[in-house]
């Protein structure tokens, strides 16, 4: 049965080649993209899997602001179904997936703030 291709977005620490090869086993190919109506705030991990694979204390987390001056620059991943579910493993509680439409006007996944709070 053949897999189903998902895109993904990320501005974060899943642009990192280490992260990508332990979290995937290989190297993810895409393309540049910008998701609109969102910014960057700074995210503590305390998750010591996530902290050992990024080694970064803190993360990027997007929240959306629906100020369209407002935009998260990042690359569009292809990934497979068990990749998809690989990346929830790795995203923290505080990261909600959702389908979003990027300024290419493609749809992706993308991990957001859970809650506009942060």
């Amino acid at each position: 049965m053949k897999e189903t291709i998902h895109l993904l977005f990320s501005y974060g620490t899943l642009q990192l080649e280490k992260v990508q090869l332990e979290n995937y086993g290989r190297l993810l190919k895409g393309e540049r993209d910008k998701l609109i109506g969102y910014k960057v705030l700074k995210l503590q991990i305390t998750d010591s899997t996530v902290l050992s694979k990024s080694q970064l204390e803190y993360h990027p987390i997007a929240v959306k602001t629906k100020n369209e001056s407002d935009f998260i620059e990042g690359m569009l991943f292809e990934i497979t179904d068990k990749e998809l579910v690989e990346t929830d493993k790795y995203e923290v509680s505080q990261y909600l997936r959702i389908l979003e439409t990027f300024e290419s006007g493609k749809k992706a996944w993308v991990y957001v703030a859970k809650n506009n709070t942060i």
